[in-house]
């Protein structure tokens, strides 16, 4: 699904303009970020699990030339699904 078609959706199940659906992503889209960057972890009950962790530097290969080249190190969001997401995904 694009970002686009998210809004579609948000504006129909919503019952709102496509345009403030969009600025409700957005809004959404920005907190998370903002979170996430201040604190490392953002919870939604049912939904999931947002966390940053610290990924270490290391050799990589470039997959054309076979070259070493150095990957630095850096911080990656991760997620983890929460029940109430794991249940609608398996039915």
């Amino acid at each position: 699904m694009t970002k686009q078609e998210m809004i579609n959706v948000m504006a129909r199940e919503a019952r709102i303009s496509k345009a403030a659906a969009g600025r409700a992503l957005e809004a959404y889209i920005q907190a998370v970020g903002g979170e996430l960057k201040q604190t490392g972890k953002l919870s939604l009950v049912g939904f999931g699990t947002f966390s940053c962790v610290q990924r270490k530097a290391r050799t990589g290969r470039n997959p054309k030339t076979g070259s070493a080249i150095d990957i630095p190190s850096k911080r990656v969001v991760r997620f983890r699904a929460g029940k109430g997401l794991s249940d609608v995904v398996n039915i």
